[in-house]
């Protein structure tokens, strides 16, 4: 991007300005629309996700019997959900401001298998990949029981076939761990800021983990570039995977019932306000998608980024989604969150969600390692640094009257919101790893 172009850039939109100086930002959406309004745009609907949910049912025999940590739940890939009300009083205690709805989080972070939301949406597209390649050949039929995906001629049959996807860390070793369990030869290439542990994790699974010194995009790309030479290699693409984006979504149906099943109302009275973590936005999209199917306009999803890789808001904001990245603005996305370090957005997530989401803020990563201090010594709940960008969202809602005044909300509603973080990541994370997160959270 030439200088005059940036600019101009800064000149039309001045919160650049402080993207570029890495300070925090909170920007709320004034194109954000009603579910029916913004629908169209994402080009999919509930039949989808409802397809989704069922594939996910036609596998959970095999995946009870191939991880023996989902048989409690019958092989359904499920977090908790939990209040954090102690961790509530030291946000209060430390921004100097009160919160008046009730504060939860989301555990994805415990997921199953890989230990964060990558097991939504990564192990979905596995699963897709398989069942359709199983189909084809005549092996299998939807009637099936799929447990028969564990018997020898299965494993001979994927073992003809290699996956490969670029990650940061967390979408490989859910791709990694999944796809080498069914048979097939799989392939991460993996950025720069990608953790050692997680690599070594992948290693012992028999994935081929091929590393880089550049970031995320060099890696997405090179594996790219390798799985096109390859005919019987499938690339499954974080930036523009729809299916990917549908495996995350089934989580708004499951959190509905969750919230049913606690008795906890979301309706124009008690809205509900979601913060997700956000890299290339696939897993996040994909989420906010199935909120939004899932309880309409009564939700409200805000997008939270490191002050150093905004790539969402960046894209979003100017409306260039992914013909822009955070380096052309000089902005080295470079951060501990690695999860969420990302220089360009995926433009279909971008442009599919725009209208459907509230709003974006970022953080720094001494804010991130404090707040992961403050969460675990409040409630005893260990994160990796990605997963705490959600936690100040309730904050900057609550204290933003022009926002609330443009949704209609008064104290009264305010006290009966409830505030839902979504904690990506962090529940696979060696204790040696975390002692060192913890050390430097200065709590």
């Amino acid at each position: 991007m030439t200088e005059l172009n940036l600019n101009n850039l800064t000149s039309d939109f001045p919160l650049l300005n402080k993207l570029m100086a890495l300070e925090e930002v909170v920007w709320f959406n004034p194109n954000v629309t009603t579910l029916e309004q913004g629908l169209p745009y994402v080009g999919m609907d509930e039949t989808d996700i409802h397809d989704a949910s069922l594939r996910l049912q036609r596998f959970a025999p095999y995946l009870a019997k191939a991880f023996p940590e989902t048989q409690l739940s019958n092989g359904i890939i499920e977090s908790e959900l939990v209040d954090i009300p102690t961790m509530k009083t030291a946000l209060e205690a430390h921004c100097q401001l009160p919160i008046k709805g009730r504060l939860m989080m989301k555990k994805d972070s415990h997921l199953p298998i890989s230990g964060s939301i990558k097991a939504r949406g990564g192990i979905y597209e596995v699963l897709t990949h398989a069942e359709k390649l199983a189909f084809e050949a005549g092996l299998l039929s939807e009637s099936d029981d799929y447990s028969k995906l564990l018997e020898p001629e299965f494993r001979d049959f994927f073992k003809q076939y290699s996956i490969a996807v670029g990650s940061t860390g967390n979408l490989g070793m859910s791709i990694g761990i999944m796809s080498a369990k069914l048979g097939f030869t799989v392939s991460v290439h993996m950025s720069a800021d990608a953790r050692a542990w997680k690599k070594n994790k992948l290693r012992e699974h028999g994935v081929n983990v091929v590393e880089y010194e550049q970031d995320y995009g060099v890696a997405v790309e090179q594996g790219r570039k390798e799985a096109e030479q390859d005919p019987s290699c499938f690339f499954i693409d974080d930036e523009n995977s729809k299916t990917l984006f549908l495996g995350y979504s089934v989580a708004g149906e499951r959190l509905k019932q969750q919230f049913e099943q606690q008795q906890i109302v979301v309706d124009k009275a008690h809205p509900l306000f979601v913060y997700l973590p956000c890299g290339v936005g696939g897993g996040p999209g994909g989420i906010a998608f199935g909120l939004k199917m899932a309880f309409g306009d009564h939700v409200h999803c805000l997008f939270a980024e490191p002050t150093h890789s905004p790539c969402m808001l960046l894209g979003v904001h100017t409306g260039l989604h992914d013909e822009i990245a955070v380096q052309d603005l000089g902005i080295d996305n470079l951060t501990a969150a690695d999860g969420l370090a990302v220089g360009r957005a995926s433009g279909f997530v971008g442009r599919a969600m725009e209208r459907l989401l509230d709003g974006y803020y970022t953080l720094t990563d001494e804010r991130m390692y404090q707040l992961l201090g403050e969460l675990n010594l409040a409630e005893g709940i260990k994160l990796e640094p990605s997963a705490l960008a959600g936690m100040p969202g309730a904050i900057h809602v609550e204290h933003n009257s022009e926002y609330l005044t443009s949704l209609g909300i008064d104290d009264t509603t305010l006290a009966n919101s409830t505030h839902l973080v979504w904690a990506t990541g962090g529940g696979m994370v060696p204790e040696q790893e975390m002692a060192a997160y913890l050390a430097k959270s200065s709590v």
